[in-house]
């Protein structure tokens, strides 16, 4: 089914989106993502959680969220996990720089 483009309208929200964090729990249920497996993936320095201190509650931002779904897509079509991170890694710097050189083509 094709979704109109109006429909991604929040991914276009830069406010928005610098203003999503929520914590692990809630990370979970959004992403169907085990609450072990993303401290795993933290660990492992995959991702980064906003927490300030030891014991207090893990807190992600919407860049952290959308690289652990990206790297569980991955994992689900059969890569590892390092082939995973390395793959979604080099997606997000490709979409940075294009989304960089958008941002300068517009202000030209």
């Amino acid at each position: 089914m094709k979704q109109n483009f109006e429909d991604y309208s929040a991914l276009l929200d830069v406010e928005l989106l610098k203003k999503l964090v929520v914590g692990i729990g809630e990370v979970s249920k959004i992403t169907g993502i085990p609450i072990r497996k993303i401290r795993y993936w933290e660990e492992k320095g995959i991702i980064h959680s906003q927490n300030g201190k030891e014991g207090t509650t893990r807190r992600y931002d919407y860049m952290n969220i959308k690289k652990i779904l990206l790297i569980q897509e991955m994992l689900e079509e059969g890569y590892t996990l390092d082939a995973a991170v390395e793959k979604v890694e080099k997606r997000l710097v490709t979409l940075n720089d294009m989304f960089k050189n958008l941002s300068n083509h517009l202000e030209d």
